[in-house]
């Protein structure tokens, strides 16, 4: 693959979704770069309606957000929980802002891989959305649920493939 020399490409091609974790905690400045890499993602008219909440370790809510997803094993083991949530008084476009929220949590997630850490964006816990933003004491008529980021180091690494690119082209070019 060309310019594989380059950081960042390198970074997007080798980020795998990592789903077990050592026990060694995720540090605070980790999660602070991690977050600050979510918010510098691109927002239509500059609105950056992502608001973020960080579960740690310990905390008691990883054991209420586990019971609301079958993937209750990863939320438990992660050294840290992202939950991504939509403001609703920020938003503007209900579509522009749900690609947005995927670009920062993209952002969220090469930036833990740059830093050594594994995540894996939940996306199935969305449909128990109402039962999540309960469990955060959120409210549902100021924030809409995105995505949990389950974020630790990883216990090994993930793997993954990829479609070739000309089967996912619509015309060659």
């Amino acid at each position: 693959m060309p310019h594989t020399n380059n950081p960042l490409l390198r970074c997007i091609l080798e980020r795998r979704s990592v789903r077990k974790y050592t026990d060694e905690p995720v540090s605070r400045e980790a999660l602070l770069a991690i977050l600050e890499a979510g918010r510098w993602a691109p927002s239509g008219l500059n609105n950056q309606p992502w608001r973020f909440l960080v579960v740690s370790r310990g905390d008691e809510r990883t054991l209420a957000l586990a019971g609301c997803t079958k993937y209750g094993t990863i939320v438990r083991a992660a050294g840290a929980l992202i939950a991504v949530f939509l403001d609703r008084e920020a938003m503007y476009s209900e579509v522009k802002d749900h690609q947005t929220a995927g670009a920062c949590i993209q952002n969220m997630l090469l930036a833990a891989h740059a830093l050594g850490l594994g995540t894996v964006w939940l996306g199935e816990i969305v449909n128990q959305a109402p039962q999540v933003l309960d469990c955060l004491d959120l409210d549902p008529a100021a924030y809409e649920f995105m995505a949990l980021i389950a974020v630790g180091h990883p216990a090994h690494p993930g793997a993954s493939s990829r479609k070739p690119l000309p089967e996912l082209m619509l015309e060659a070019f």
